[in-house]
């Protein structure tokens, strides 16, 4: 399954995200993703493991297990990069010893001090705060971006974590149209307004933290994810009905037990379930795992399909809870 991008090339709808990839485990796990069936690979300059992707890219290539042009390969401009596009984006192809990239995203809407390019540093003020450089405006450096599609270095480029305004703004000033907007949606956190708007105007939503970021985002930001809540030790059986849910019932044991039942409707795990609600909103997921056995339980997720109550079930369980915030290291909320 892909979905056309207004670019006119086609993104696969379900990927791996390689952010908290070990280098020393990227090798076998990406490895053995291509052979599961993986052909999306969601990657960050950030993430500082391109070297180690780039590795197991070519070594897919030169065995024959993949051709280059059976992939679709994705990463992202740093902040202290937003005053040097071209470069920083040479030095991810290098380092991901690739020609082109299919998909290269703005990280953040935001320019911060410049620390070397490809370096994604995170420089702070004298208060701890994070250092934004206020002379580099995001059309400047969206315009930077649409360059790269000139050169032939990217064939799509897009925005990621950006609201409405933002992504309004970006639609009104650009040449070449954001192909997708990659942001933090699921069940607990599903923003349906932006991704309503998006694809309104043909942008493609990539969910990141899919599921809710379960061990990843608990051991960085303390947050919960809607597969994994603390307060749940025990399984059990119970069916909640929609005007159960409705009536404001929906504390967390609820939907944890509520979201097994759904899974064991559709013999499915609930992760799976959720990837599926995801993919059926049309938006492109890209869970992120270390684990081969998750590797192989993530992809299937194109063999059933969610009825709409349940869709509308899971729908309604919705808590504007974000899971993954940054400014626990930045001393300053993006999101204010």
């Amino acid at each position: 399954m892909a979905i056309t991008l207004n670019s006119g090339f086609k993104m696969p709808i379900l990927g791996l995200g390689v952010w908290r990839m070990d280098g020393k485990d990227i090798r076998n796990l990406l490895i053995n993703a291509i052979k599961i069936g993986y052909r999306h690979f969601d990657c960050a300059a950030d993430y500082q493991n391109e070297v180690e992707v780039g590795e197991a890219l070519a070594e897919a290539f030169q065995t024959g297990l993949v051709k280059r042009e059976d992939l679709f390969i994705t990463t992202k401009l740093w902040n202290s990069d937003h005053g040097h596009v071209i470069e920083a984006c040479k030095a991810s192809l290098k380092k991901l010893q690739l020609d082109y990239l299919d998909l290269f995203l703005i990280h953040f809407p935001i320019a911060t001090k410049h620390t070397g390019v490809g370096t994604t540093g995170s420089a702070l003020d004298e208060d701890g705060v994070l250092d934004i450089d206020t002379t580099i405006s995001l059309e400047t450096t969206w315009h930077a971006m649409e360059e790269l599609v000139s050169m032939g270095l990217v064939r799509s480029i897009g925005i990621s974590n950006y609201d409405i305004f933002l992504t309004r703004d970006c639609l009104a000033y650009s040449k070449v149209k954001p192909a997708v907007n990659q942001i933090e949606t699921h069940p607990y956190f599903q923003r349906d307004s932006l991704v309503k708007f998006c694809q309104k105007h043909g942008i493609c939503v990539t969910a990141h933290t899919p599921l809710g970021g379960s061990v990843s985002n608990t051991e960085w930001f303390g947050s919960v994810s809607c597969l994994d809540d603390p307060a749940l030790k025990v399984r059990k059986t119970l069916l909640l009905h929609r005007s159960t849910i409705n009536a404001g019932l929906q504390n967390n044991v609820f939907l944890f037990l509520w979201l097994q039942d759904l899974a064991e409707k559709y013999k499915k795990t609930v992760p799976q379930v959720v990837l599926r609600w995801g993919i059926q909103r049309n938006t492109v997921v890209i869970p992120k795992t270390s684990k081969l056995e998750r590797l192989e339980e993530n992809f299937r997720v194109l063999d059933f399909e969610l009825a709409k109550e349940d869709m509308d079930l899971i729908g309604s369980l919705d808590r504007k809870h974000r899971t993954n915030q940054p400014a626990k290291f930045w001393g300053i909320d993006l999101y204010a």
